[in-house]
């Protein structure tokens, strides 16, 4: 070969791999087929991201401020199941299943069936249902009573409710499916394999529980749990190898209490039984269907509703009590035994919990009488600090020091901070750490979207609050909010919001919108699924908030699908 062809042949060459392109890390999904490669394999493993529920995924590197716009931005896909979704899906990144590691979205729904998708093709890797042989899920109409009817908190199924918690180095998903035969009601904790959906060695375990009381619904003073009227609504937690499951009620439909179960994760055997009004009524702990936070010492930090407070008269019929806690004689409300309208912080204690710290607001009473309780609103641990941020259906945010929380007292709140709001907040609040600033976010029902700072010097919500001209969510349902972003760099923080467009979704199904707003100015509206056709979310998932993960927003609706938007 002489000179001339050589260089010839090796600009053809140089030609040819030059016009090769590199892999990107934006996925293009309109035909479920992604031709690039998705480089992030971030995990989202529990309700709002981890245990504190501050609802930051910080290490979101593809969607920023700059591409989240309806040119760039829009549905991909759907992921269709069985029936509605009130658990907020969850995601496991790189995990071995099928040929290969991918990362994979698992749903839950309200006929208990669990799914495992490809979260960036739509890939169904499984499908399950745990519901027992020979029964269904409950419905409605189960529920129906003199206290509500007809009940419309659920609209029929209330099979998987609260939002499952994954242990990811064991591969192992844990959640509570519940079944009845229309006479027998069952609740059940299932630990699944990720991998098949198979139960693990021990599961699943019947959910019972009993201790010493002369509650309401005693009998020969002994409480214990009803797995009918006990609505398993908050999301679970897994904290130093124990999976907690707490409770509320349906319509506050009595002899109910709010109780805490702990179960070994790796034995499923109970070993923690708490309850909030053993000698009471009521404090379910609702929380907007936020999960429980905890810390790495693995105390545990709740907030209860209407319910008695301190100690109570005897339930002389206590089969049959329909009662309220506000109609009994109650006396000393500092004492530990009856926690309705209180935060708590619960600290494992041999086979319960104790409380270390509590706050419980001066008009305790009034909110009872009105039914307006304090665990109404989600709540979480501000990162890397020692506050909480509670909220009440009276209008006030309470930001708590988690470890001396304010105890009781009959003249005055002796808490770190209170902020008073024109709203109800029935909503699932987050949290964001800018460059600059950290940021606090709260949008209840027919109110504005408000953003609050957080002053570390002060350790307290700035009275100056950011407030978008959005009036927002009308009815019964606040938004369900998440944020993403880069850690702290400029131009990557986004603001998730998913509520109901119309209607009441408190009580029905509604359209359901979902939007992306500049983090740092939530006046900089980035995004909305209502500006391009084929964008459009369906019914909105009250309680579930946005999953960000790995370039994708994971939203579930009551459409009999979760919804996946990323990059177009």
């Amino acid at each position: 070969m002489n000179r001339n062809n050589f260089i010839i042949l090796i600009l053809i060459i140089i030609a040819i791999h030059g016009c090769k392109k590199t892999p990107k890390t934006i996925i293009n999904n309109n035909n479920n087929t992604p031709p690039y490669v998705n480089n992030q394999h971030i995990s989202v493993l529990t309700q709002h991201n981890d245990n504190t529920r501050a609802g930051l995924n910080n290490q979101e590197k593809v969607l920023t401020t700059f591409n989240v716009n309806p040119k760039q931005f829009g549905k991909l896909f759907t992921l269709s199941v069985d029936d509605q979704v009130y658990a907020q899906p969850l995601v496991v990144g790189n995990l071995p299943v099928g040929s290969g590691t991918h990362n994979v979205v698992f749903i839950a729904t309200v006929n208990n069936s669990v799914y495992a998708f490809d979260g960036d093709n739509g890939k169904l890797y499984w499908k399950q249902n745990f519901t027992v042989s020979g029964m269904r899920p409950p419905i409605s109409q189960d529920m129906a009573s003199s206290w509500c009817t007809p009940y419309t908190d659920f609209m029929y199924n209330i099979g998987i409710i609260g939002t499952p918690v994954i242990d990811s180095a064991a591969q192992i998903m844990y959640f509570v499916a519940r079944s009845t035969d229309g006479t027998t009601f069952v609740q059940y904790l299932h630990a699944i394999s990720l991998l098949t959906g198979s139960e693990q060695a021990g599961s699943p375990v019947k959910i019972a529980a009993s201790m010493s009381g002369t509650g309401d619904g005693n009998v020969n003073g002994v409480v214990s749990f009803d797995p009918r009227r006990n609505n398993q609504r908050q999301g679970l937690v897994l904290v130093n190898g124990v999976v907690y499951i707490s409770f509320s009620s349906h319509c506050d439909w009595n002899p109910y209490h709010g109780w805490i179960l702990g179960y070994n994760a790796k034995t499923l055997q109970q070993q923690t039984v708490y309850n909030d009004t053993p000698n009471g009524e009521n404090a379910g702990i609702w929380e907007s269907g936020m999960g429980i936070a905890a810390d790495a010492q693995g105390s545990l930090y709740v907030v209860s509703g209407n319910g008695t407070v301190g100690k109570s008269a005897p339930f002389n019929n206590p089969a049959t009590s329909n009662g309220t806690s506000e109609n009994k004689l109650s006396t000393d409300p500092t004492d530990p035994s009856g926690r309705g309208e209180s935060a708590m912080k619960l600290t494992p204690s041999g086979s319960t919990l104790q409380i270390s710290s509590y706050f419980t607001p001066a008009n305790y009473l009034d909110l009872n009488i009105n039914d307006l309780d304090y665990g109404v609103m989600g709540t979480f641990l501000i990162p890397n600090s020692n506050f909480y941020l509670t909220g009440c259906k009276d209008g006030n945010l309470y930001l708590l020091n988690k470890d001396n929380m304010g105890g009781f007292s009959n003249t005055t709140n002796l808490v770190q901070q209170t902020v008073p709001l024109n709203a109800s907040m029935h909503c699932q609040p987050t949290y964001y750490l800018g460059a600059t600033n950290e940021f606090v976010y709260v949008w209840s029902e027919n109110d504005q979207l408000r953003t609050f700072l957080f002053n570390r010097n002060s350790n307290t919500l700035l009275s100056t609050t950011f407030t978008s001209s959005d009036s927002g969510p009308a009815g019964g349902c606040g938004a369900d909010l998440s944020v993403s972003s880069n850690g702290s760099l400029s131009g990557t923080g986004i603001l998730w919001a998913s509520y109901a467009s119309s209607g009441d979704a408190g009580n029905t199904p509604s359209p359901g919108v979902l939007r992306a707003f500049d983090a740092n100015n939530v006046n900089n509206e980035l995004w909305n699924s209502n500006q391009t056709p084929g964008d459009n979310v369906g019914k909105f998932a009250k309680f579930s908030s946005p999953t960000i993960a790995d370039g994708h927003v994971y939203l579930a609706t009551f459409s009999g699908q979760v919804v996946v938007y990323g990059l177009k």
